[in-house]
């Protein structure tokens, strides 16, 4: 087994172009093919004007551009990928459609051959269903733009061969990339993760703070965008449908819920810097108010609760989280880190005042994770 083994991608949007890209720049030979003729035709101009651009910035040589885009194939269709041993699919977002690919690939590649999504939100074992060889069948989900990103979630589904794991790991990181192992569980690590901090950023919007000042606090606390300015980064609707999912998945509770202020940002309009207006987006930063460190604490306490729920259905650890939250969305520190910081006493108290005061459709929020309140 070759350390620089061919790559398949198969989709060439955005991600799929980065994650060729990915392999590419570190010695792999890569094969992607796009149902779509103009997404292939395109792939290696639009990989060229890429690196260009790292070139004008010093950050690559012109011989490595070129040994990069030599070693990029486009091919009409997937029979081309049959040589490959790890093949990702970076396709539409759709259950029926990676099922579909997957058994359409799996006849035509070799028998240790590893078949990777680069999905943020459907099931694993799901996309597996009905395949000969579903053991051959893991995530790897990169996030964009893949080339500058780290992070790399590999989340196998139960039965995953360890093998696969491996491989897919070890490979990965040859290509430089961080690679956490994560359960099959919905939003993974860091969209699962994620969740408290906008969400009790919009349950403070509700009660009467402004975004303005929210954004203000975690910035003084260490995080270089606020949950709003992060929102209008991602654009009100991308978050809003990754919440609705996510709330969905985890069987409508509480601390997943699409808050109505979310909902009528995405109705109106102004859904962040692609539009020109979101809930911070263009105003300059406002000064910390004098509760800062409150509101800090607040959403630090849900964060570090969300994580450990996600650590007791388990498939991954404490350091595994925080890295995860670091690399994936810039944090200063990972929940873990942030109850060191602030101790489990100042943690659980926290919890426990906002249940208090909490409507009662919302007390289940704050409810202490198992593993944290013992």
């Amino acid at each position: 087994m070759t350390d620089r083994p061919a790559i398949g991608i198969v989709g060439l949007g955005t991600m799929g172009l980065g994650i060729a890209q990915v392999y590419a720049q570190a010695g792999f030979p890569v094969v992607a093919t796009d149902a779509h003729a103009p997404a292939r035709d395109s792939a290696h101009s639009r990989m060229a004007e890429t690196l260009n651009a790292r070139i004008t910035a010093g950050k690559l040589t012109e011989p490595d551009r070129d040994a990069t885009l030599s070693r990029l194939t486009v091919a009409d269709d997937v029979a081309a990928l049959a040589p490959c041993q790890l093949i990702i699919e970076a396709i539409v977002e759709k259950l029926e459609a990676k099922q579909a690919l997957f058994t359409t690939l799996e006849p035509l590649i070799a028998p240790g051959a590893i078949l990777a999504t680069n999905t943020s939100s459907l099931p694993i074992h799901a996309i597996a269903q009905g395949l000969r060889h579903p053991d051959r069948v893991l995530a790897l989900h990169f996030f964009n733009p893949p080339p500058a990103m780290k992070l790399v979630e590999l989340a196998p589904h139960a039965d995953t061969d360890p093998i696969a794991i491996t491989r897919a790991q070890t490979w990965t990181e040859a290509a430089g990339k961080t690679v956490i192992l994560c359960p099959d569980r919905p939003g993974f690590i860091v969209n699962r993760c994620a969740r408290p901090y906008y969400g009790e950023a919009l349950a403070m919007l509700a009660e009467g703070r402004s975004a303005a000042e929210i954004d203000a606090a975690m910035v003084a606390a260490g995080y270089k965008l606020g949950p709003f300015a992060l929102i209008d980064l991602i654009g009100a609707d991308i978050n809003l449908a990754a919440t609705e999912g996510m709330h969905s998945a985890m069987g409508q509770h509480p601390r997943y819920l699409p808050f109505p202020a979310l909902k009528t940002q995405v109705a109106s309009g102004n859904l962040g810097r692609k539009t020109g207006k979101g809930f911070v987006f263009p105003d300059p930063p406002a000064p910390p108010p004098s509760e800062a460190a409150a509101i800090a604490l607040r959403i630090e306490a849900t964060l570090v609760n969300e994580a450990h729920w996600l650590l007791s259905e388990g498939g991954t650890t404490p350091e595994g989280i925080d890295t995860a939250m670091r690399l994936g969305l810039n944090f200063p520190r990972g929940p873990f880190e942030a109850l060191a910081r602030h101790g489990r006493p100042a943690i659980l108290a926290e919890l426990a005042r906002l249940r208090v005061a909490a409507p009662e459709a919302l007390k289940p929020r704050y409810d202490p994770a198992p593993g944290l309140a013992t």
